[in-house]
């Protein structure tokens, strides 16, 4: 028996107060380990709860996993497209970032049909996006090499322009629960930053959401409270940051290169994250459902 004494209520204390800050690995595998390439990216999940996921057994393919384990390749993209980032558009069509082929695709889920929704000559490569319930995208756009890169707006016709040039390697997009405001994250500076979005996709008040001291970042998604998870990569994390940029808590994965993440379940706050050292999906419960996931459930009642 050990007898409680004023220091030990002391870390008791702290522990309680640092406990929210700080989770220990919730993860589980949701998919089989090096199923996927090392290009494993963009989840998404649509109406009826499957997950969607790029690069499995071979690049240039897209998975559905109707359930735990049960990954099969759902359709093969176009010769010279590669997919990234994934993103419903309604419950019947869905985006892709196709980084090699300098695309934004449409696929449509009923016939499998892929078309180009948009080419634009000037992209370095579409790596990520982020869309709105009027069918609006934001696409992030970095050169890796450079170390530089950019934000695109695509509108629901296919028309590109540029909104947001000289910044660092853009990646993880994602919109707030209002449709307000655009995170882009950049993956070598370590900067969230935030803009305001106008009705035509032009963005203004840039400003710095939150920042990073190390390690990587790649995808992100915000919850219905406007909480933003960022996987970051290379360290075996996701980051909760609030709407206010500062960071609630990190929920530790078994894999360290987190690329990607998305909302599902049936309520919503079911975390699905790609994971490229391991080739596989994990999954974790978040505090609450998803953005994307309550705009599907909205899609579904059309």
């Amino acid at each position: 028996m050990i007898t409680s004494s004023p220091f030990l209520r002391h870390c008791s204390y702290m522990a309680i107060v640092l406990a929210p800050f700080v989770v220990s690995a919730q993860t589980s595998d949701y998919t089989r380990e090096h199923e996927f390439t090392k290009n494993c990216e963009g989840p998404s999940v649509a109406a009826d709860g499957t997950v969607y996921a790029v690069n499995y057994i071979m690049d240039g393919t897209i998975a559905e996993i109707p359930k735990r384990n049960k990954a099969n390749i759902f359709l093969t993209l176009p010769k010279g497209s590669t997919g990234n980032g994934i993103r419903f558009g309604s419950k019947d069509v869905f985006y892709v970032a196709d980084f090699t082929g300098h695309n934004v695709l449409k696929v449509n889920l009923t016939n499998k049909q892929v078309t180009t929704h948009c080419n634009e000559p000037q992209m370095n490569q579409p790596n990520d996006l982020a869309i709105m319930k009027s069918g609006q995208i934001f696409c992030s756009d970095p050169n890796w090499k450079e170390g530089k890169g950019q934000v695109w707006y695509v509108s629901p016709e296919g028309k590109a322009k540029l909104v947001a040039a000289d910044m660092g390697t853009t990646n993880g997009i994602e919109v707030s629960p209002d449709e307000k405001i655009l995170y882009v994250n950049e993956s070598v500076q370590r900067n969230v930053w935030a803009f305001d979005i106008a009705p035509d996709g032009t963005l203004s008040n840039k400003r710095l959401h939150h920042q990073f001291s190390d390690g990587g970042m790649d995808g992100m998604r915000c919850d219905v409270k406007g909480n933003l998870y960022i996987t970051r990569w290379g360290k075996g994390e996701v980051a909760v940051i609030s709407p206010e940029g500062k960071l609630l808590k990190t929920i530790t994965t078994k894999g360290k290169n987190v690329s990607n993440i998305c909302f599902g379940g049936k309520k919503g706050r079911t975390c699905y994250i790609t994971l490229q050292d391991r080739g596989c999906l994990e999954s974790f419960t978040a505090d609450f459902a998803g953005r994307e996931w309550a705009m599907m459930q909205g899609f579904g009642k059309k």
